[in-house]
């Protein structure tokens, strides 16, 4: 029996966008390219997709099986496979959600910024440098940071179909058309072959490193939106009839598809426009300083394709967000009973508030970022592999409902018992020394 109370999708359709929206979003356009660069460049690439399908589909799936089966909320779905002892990882996964939506609105209340910016002002004449100063930190930043939550809000507020589903069958297409449209543009410019050389030649050496290994697997599950509960929220809204391994797969491509594409567009357009020299540099740097610099050399048309840019940034961003800031309203409907109305508002003036430090520092939006983006992502992920593959009564069971007897289902399991930990423990070794290298940092 399905429960009637619950909302559900409107669609096969607008759940897969809904899906790929929280999927895809700044950690292909502002993240992957850039850890690709610091990566090696193709290497990454091809180590990228193997976790794609040893880490990300077999969590995805765990997320999917935990969501549906429950109906349920976080921290109300690992109660009830789990019992109590379970809520704290449901806590984690809200706590997540929450932290990086209160610093990626700073970040996409830029992206805001920057497309208007491109349509009204251009990018002639204009020092990229200072323009960034001016837009990233204070009251600037914090005007736009407040826009884009209370645009993020009124979404989530319309609810899993006339809000969440309408904006996904709206944006992702979008999205999509937009990034396809700047890849044949840079495919044109003189110089743009370098780039395509750096980014899908790979490298032996890069391939065998424990470091590129970590990055990719970190990536993996940082861009699919896993170990924040967004895709087990988003799950809980399915009804039974769904394929969940066929709708895993499906998201996990789309993503894919759009971070290669993103690097279709990132690494041709830097190394045509001269900026070969920056991308390695940090992903700020390249995104709003470096890149808008150069768009000041290309006359008119860098008007066009800045805005086309920025607002392709802005798409993802939101798309993103608005899964972030459904966890957190599915959690409060769920757990204090709150309408949906008051659930959306509380928590997205809440997470406003709490986003106000990075608005005005980068230094604290870096830090927010790196522990909950680096760490308590891989944490979260780490222990829902665990309580799947060990704790829940036979998720095997639920994921078959819809996709009837497939054999590799129990091989699945066995994936989150002992693959899956195993490298999730390698890349949270390496993000602790991340943190605790970043921390040191900035306290000498």
């Amino acid at each position: 029996m399905e429960d009637a109370s619950r909302e559900q999708w409107g669609s096969r359709l607008g759940f897969i966008l809904a899906a790929v929206g929280s999927a895809v979003g700044l950690g292909n356009m502002w993240r992957f390219p850039y850890v690709t660069a610091e990566s090696g460049g193709a290497a990454f690439l091809v180590l990228y997709l193997v976790m794609v399908l040893l880490v990300g589909l077999p969590i995805m799936l765990a997320e999917f099986s935990v969501g549906r089966g429950s109906k349920k909320s976080p921290i109300q779905a690992l109660a009830h496979y789990g019992g109590p002892g379970w809520k704290p990882l449901g806590g984690l996964f809200v706590l997540t959600g929450l932290l990086i939506l209160s610093y990626y609105a700073v970040i996409a209340g830029w992206t805001m910024r920057y497309t208007l910016a491109a349509l009204v002002e251009g990018f002639q004449g204009v020092d990229a440098a200072a323009r960034f100063d001016r837009f990233a930190a204070g009251l600037d930043a914090v005007g736009w940071h407040l826009g884009f939550m209370a645009l993020t809000i009124a979404i989530v507020v319309g609810g899993i179909k006339k809000g969440i589903e309408r904006a996904a069958l709206t944006l992702i297409p979008l999205l999509f058309l937009i990034v396809i449209g700047l890849d044949i543009y840079a495919a044109t410019l003189s110089g743009s072959g370098e780039g395509y050389a750096y980014y899908l030649q790979p490298s032996l050496d890069a391939l065998m490193s424990p470091d590129v290994l970590a990055a990719a697997a970190g990536q993996a599950f940082f861009s699919l939106s896993l170990g924040m509960g967004a895709m087990l929220t988003y799950s809980s809204y399915l009804s039974k009839e769904e394929n969940l391994p066929q709708e895993s797969l499906t998201i996990a491509l789309s993503d894919f598809g759009i971070a290669f594409l993103a690097g279709l567009l990132v690494f041709p357009l830097m190394f045509a426009l001269g900026l070969s020299g920056e991308v390695g540099e940090s992903t700020v740097g390249a995104l709003f300083i470096s890149i808008p610099g150069a768009f000041t050399t290309m006359g008119g048309a860098g008007r066009v394709v800045g805005f086309l840019f920025f607002g392709a940034l802005f798409v993802g961003a939101l798309t993103s967000s608005i899964s972030l800031l459904e966890v957190v309203t599915s959690s409060a409907i769920d757990g204090l009973d709150w309408t949906r109305k008051k659930a959306a508002l509380v928590a997205g003036v809440g997470i406003a508030i709490l986003g106000l430090p990075a608005a005005f520092s980068l230094d604290a939006l870096s830090l927010v970022d790196q522990l909950a983006g680096n760490v308590f992502l891989v944490v979260g992920a780490l222990m829902l592999s665990i309580f799947v593959g060990w704790t829940m009564d036979d998720p095997i069971a639920e994921v078959r409902k819809g996709a009837g007897d497939v054999g590799w289902f129990p091989l699945w399991r066995q994936f989150l018992r002992w693959v899956v930990p195993a490298l999730l423990l390698l890349v949270l070794y390496y993000s602790l020394q991340d943190t605790w290298a970043m921390i040191t940092g900035m306290i000498g």
